[in-house]
């Protein structure tokens, strides 16, 4: 069968799925001789809900890791978690034969706090984060935003540029929030932002 990141994609969200997990992002990278098909996974909304409950019940017990400041945008991930992902999605690869020709590495991590936004749900989830954003094109002269994810209407995001330190090209400007088109935004990710307190 031939190599496919949608069919792997589809494949890996079934094992996750029977994990209480939930697939972020699937990526098949190469450079020079090593070959890497990294999973990147968070636990299923429920399961996210428990963690947070349970965090907010025993704060010792269940420690946010590095002061986030909200964590209501943890993927609460563990490594028990990435180890039962990894060998049930690993030999699904190979009894399926799914997985790209010749040597490659599985890896299987969390999103991180930089992590990609890409879906509708994602702006939904993360209104209120620090973000940047690189449009495909440009708007007043600037391809490069960054500021806090305030508004998401299904097709447009606004951000307030007074909530991080701007490029000069997105001072020049003179604007403090700038909407940008879904469909205009080439790549988006959250700024990590940790709790000064934590």
């Amino acid at each position: 069968m031939a190599f496919s990141t949608e069919t792997i994609r589809e494949t890996a969200q079934r094992v996750a799925g029977s994990l209480g997990l939930d697939v972020v992002d699937v990526t098949f990278t190469v450079h020079g001789k090593q070959r890497v098909l990294c999973v990147s996974l968070e636990k299923n909304p429920a399961q996210r809900e428990a963690c947070l409950l349970q965090h907010q019940q025993d704060p010792a017990g269940v420690p946010i890791p590095g002061g986030v400041a909200d964590p209501r945008h943890l993927s609460w991930l563990t490594h028990e978690d990435c180890v039962a992902f990894s060998h049930d999605f690993g030999t699904l690869l190979d009894v399926e034969d799914l997985g790209p020709d010749g040597e490659y590495t599985l890896e299987v991590s969390s999103p991180g706090l930089d992590r990609r936004l890409t879906t509708a749900e994602d702006f939904e989830r993360f209104r209120g984060a620090l973000v940047k954003v690189q449009t495909l094109e440009p708007i007043a002269n600037n391809r490069f935003w960054q500021g806090r994810l305030t508004q998401f209407d299904g097709e447009t995001l606004t951000l307030d540029l007074t909530a991080t330190r701007q490029n000069s090209k997105s001072r020049k400007t003179g604007v403090q929030h700038v909407e940008i088109a879904r469909r205009n935004v080439e790549r988006a990710q959250l700024l990590p932002e940790l709790d000064s307190h934590g």
